[in-house]
Order: structure tokens, then sequence, then C-alpha cells
């Protein structure tokens, strides 16, 4: 993979969400900004040019000059703090940004001849904060820039963007969506939640909350739920799966994520095989009980061996 930087543009006045904190507004659980910075984790230096805030991973902090000086004057502060040759240049309120694209960004970007790639969006338009470029040309651009206008501060990005050589990369309709309004974040909110993404992006969101840096296989964990639920008792799902964390952490103590990975894995197979052994045995004992129900016992009773009823013997009661 291309050895890049990162600077993540997060210093905006959100006129359009009445000044709220964007960075800071959550979605699936996470702040903007933690979720952008997940999708680029493997940046040798991560600058973020906006007002210090915890984050979900050590970054280098920075301000434009003057504050509020827009995306260009941003963007110069942030490439001050940078060493890398490649440059990923992001906004702070992408909810959907993954390593997908950050991987094609480069990937474009490191083409010969050319001095970078960004994003367009599914009406074409190009979204130069979705973007990865050389550093070189970039800093060239910024400084030809400057001494033609005499500084950065409320210039457009477009001013950048037509002087440099870009690959143009269509990522798919989510990597570019940003959120400017709240119509936005509420659109975002409700896309995290549908059914085929919200079970991935719950379990990203625990284990950040939970500081775990695990991936494992959330299919075995989900079979397993489901053959306890279904083998043994409902309530048999959450608390087996906690005691298959339980052990996977004490089979895995001082281990890297890989073996505590396959930690896991190994104790899911055999909570799993215990289930499905629990599931056989009673249907053995559904299938036994109902070959007695047909054919009676060998005395001719009652099925299953159940003594007759006596309770009214000598009563006189027909």
């Amino acid at each position: 993979m291309t050895a890049y930087d990162v600077i993540v543009l997060a210093g905006g006045a959100a006129k359009r969400l009445g000044g709220a904190d964007k960075p800071g507004v959550r979605v699936g659980g996470r702040a903007l900004l933690d979720r952008v910075l997940a999708a680029c984790d493997g940046a040798a230096r991560t600058v973020v040019v906006g007002d210090r805030r915890a984050t979900s991973r050590p970054v280098v902090w920075t301000r434009e000059v003057p504050q509020g000086g827009g995306p260009l004057a941003a963007l110069d502060a942030g490439l001050r703090l940078t060493s890398a040759d490649h440059v990923l240049v992001l906004s702070a309120d992408l909810p959907f940004l993954g390593p997908g694209t950050v991987d094609a960004l480069l990937a474009a970007a490191a083409q010969p001849g050319r001095e970078g790639a960004l994003c367009t969006d599914p009406d074409g338009r190009d979204q130069p904060l979705v973007a990865a470029y050389r550093a070189e040309p970039l800093r060239r651009e910024l400084a030809l820039i400057a001494t033609e206008h005499g500084n950065l501060a409320g210039l457009p990005l477009r001013l950048l963007t037509a002087e440099l050589d870009l690959v143009r990369v269509d990522a798919g309709p989510d990597a570019a969506f940003d959120c400017d309004t709240w119509d936005d974040i509420a659109a975002a909110r409700a896309r995290i939640r549908e059914h085929g993404a919200v079970l991935d992006e719950w379990i990203t969101s625990v284990k950040n909350e939970l500081g775990i840096d695990l991936d494992v296989d959330t299919g075995v964990l989900l079979d397993l739920a489901r053959d306890a639920a279904h083998g043994v008792a409902r309530p048999a799902a959450p608390l087996t799966t906690f005691l298959v964390g339980y052990a996977a952490a004490k089979a895995s103590a001082g281990a890297g994520p890989d073996e505590a990975a396959a930690a896991v894995a190994e104790a899911s197979r055999k909570a799993t095989a215990l289930a499905l052994r629990w599931e056989a045995e009673a249907a053995e004992s559904v299938k036994s009980a109902e070959s007695a129900g047909q054919g009676g016992d060998a005395a001719g009773g009652p099925a299953g061996g159940a003594k007759p009823d006596t309770s009214r013997e000598g009563t006189g009661t027909p």
C-alpha cells in the first residue's frame, strides 16, 4: 500500500447546522470525526485542522490562519505538518467513508504522471475533500495561489484542483456523502439502521466504545447464538456468547489481535458443538416419548409407564 499522511478539515462554521459542533455530531453512536479517522487509520501521521477534542485515536492538531479562513487555508496549515509523498485530504463529515475508498484513491493517485485522485459523487461532481494528492504538486500549487492572490483565506478549492492532473474515482453513492444539514444527519442515521448495515455498524460502535481492536467472524457468533437459543433456551444465546468472549479472553491473555480472534473462533466452535448436542438429546427424548405414546408399555398400561388414576377408587363414584 502507498504510504501516506492524512489531513482532516474539521474547522468549518457549520452554518447550515446552526453553528453546531459538526465533527462531534454522532451518527450510529460515533462522532463524525471519529468515523472518518477510522477509515484512514493506516496513515503515518494524521493532522486534524480544527479545535482540539477527544478522538478515537491520536492525532496532531493545528488551525488555519486566520481561523475561519476556508478550506485552502486549512489545507495549507495541515500540509505544513506532513512529510509523506502522498496526502489524503478529507472533510470531517463523511459518515460512510471506508478503507476501500481510501485504498482506491491512494492507488489512483500513485499512477505515473498523475498528481492526485478525487472522488466524484453520483451526479458527477468533484469532491476535492475526498481525495489523495501527491504532496509536492500540492505544495507548489498552494504557493502559487497564495502568491497570485496575496493569501489563501476565503478562496475556493477549485482554484487548486483546476491546476492539478487528477484521476476521478467513482466510489459509489455513499463514500462522498457529507453532512451539511440536519436533514443529511437524519438521512445518515436512518441509513445506518437499515437491515443490511445495522449489525456491522453496531459491532463497530461497540468495539470503539469498549476500546477493542479485534476482528471476529460475526457470522460464527450469530450462528452460535441461534444454535444456543434453538437447542437450549432463548436466554442461552446472550449468556453463551458472553461466556465465549470470557473464555477467549482468558485463552489469549497477553496475545495479539490475531490470536484473540482465533481464540474466539475456537471457543465458539466448542460452544456450538455443545449446543448441537443438547439439541440432539432433546430431539431423541421427544422421539422416544412419541414412540412410547403410540405403542404403550409392555404391560398394556398407559403410555410412558404412567400410573392409572386411582384417586377415586373406593369412593363409589362410577
